[in-house]
């Protein structure tokens, strides 16, 4: 069974956001194996897709994987799954992937070059900042907004150079998206021409799940679907560029089409894999450990183990 590592919303390797990605036969879904290989990983997300039954209304059906828990929608996975669809299948054009909890999310990949992910727009309805917030950011936010289905905290701070310097308190923002039933705090900010890095862009922001296994992600596309239309009804355009000023920063161009919004990024493939057999009803008898994996990133000798994000 092959594992793919890919640098999502990157044009080079160790930027953007690593996802996993493995390509599943056709069949019923590994639950706890797929869980094992997502936590021996230690990626953010590490996406699982089998090809949809004859008939359906997709071709294939995804899901995503944190170390922790199963995540209810993944940008920068999905993107990834495309790249390697596209790579390793030769998949261009229309991927239609059937998710458990958002109907059918189509991708669309250019020969080279980009690819667009159509997923459904995340409407912001403002909410008073929950108790310890500011706290637990250490900045006090002007605006504070839930992003209905996903689940999301969307934090307003003041600039550009707020965001980028923010230093949360981390256990404290586990302790508070617990309490409110929250998936993330989302921090984001209009753009700065003074604290940019040399690229274009409309808005900045930061993603913060700690209670899921996720101190902070790299760049994540599905916050990018309440993002887009905030920024766009905020700014007056449909067509924007956002940068996610994480460590590694990645590149998101956004365009809002009612009520979908269309996420176009690159993707870049830094290591491919074999997963040892340790999957019951996938990869032969059950192994009582966690799947072993071996890879190599491009040319260098096998690793013994992929490493930690």
């Amino acid at each position: 069974m092959r594992m793919h590592v890919v640098d999502a919303f990157a044009d080079r390797p160790f930027a953007g956001n690593p996802a996993g990605v493995c390509l599943l036969p056709a069949g019923e879904w590994p639950e706890g194996w797929m869980r094992q290989v997502a936590a021996e990983l230690n990626l953010s997300e590490t996406a699982f897709a089998r090809p949809s039954p004859p008939g359906a209304d997709a071709d294939w059906d995804i899901r995503w994987f944190t170390p922790l828990v199963e995540s209810r929608l993944c940008g920068h996975a999905t993107l990834a799954t495309a790249h390697v669809l596209r790579t390793e299948r030769g998949l261009l054009g229309a991927v239609r992937f059937r998710s458990r909890y958002h109907g059918v999310l189509v991708t669309h990949a250019a020969e080279h070059g980009g690819i667009t992910l159509d997923f459904p727009a995340a409407r912001a309805t403002e909410v008073p900042a929950p108790v310890g917030l500011s706290e637990a950011l250490g900045a006090e936010p002007e605006a504070t907004f839930r992003s209905g289905a996903l689940g999301d905290l969307l934090t307003v701070l003041p600039d550009e150079s707020v965001v980028r310097t923010l230093t949360p308190a981390l256990g404290a923002l586990a302790t508070l998206t617990d309490r409110e039933d929250l998936r993330a705090v989302i921090v984001t900010a209009p753009a700065d021409a003074m604290a940019g890095d040399g690229v274009a862009h409309d808005f900045v922001s930061r993603f913060f799940a700690p209670a899921r296994g996720i101190p902070e992600d790299p760049v994540t596309g599905s916050a990018h679907t309440v993002l887009a239309p905030y920024w766009s009804g905020r700014l007056g355009r449909d067509r924007l560029t956002g940068i996610q000023v994480s460590a590694r920063t990645g590149l998101v161009h956004t365009v809002l089409h009612g009520d979908r919004v269309h996420l176009t990024g690159n993707a870049v493939t830094v290591m491919r894999g074999v997963l040892e057999p340790g999957g019951p009803g996938v990869l032969g008898p059950a192994h009582p450990d966690p799947a072993r994996i071996h890879g190599r990133q491009h040319s260098e000798p096998v690793l013994d183990r992929l490493g930690s994000r």
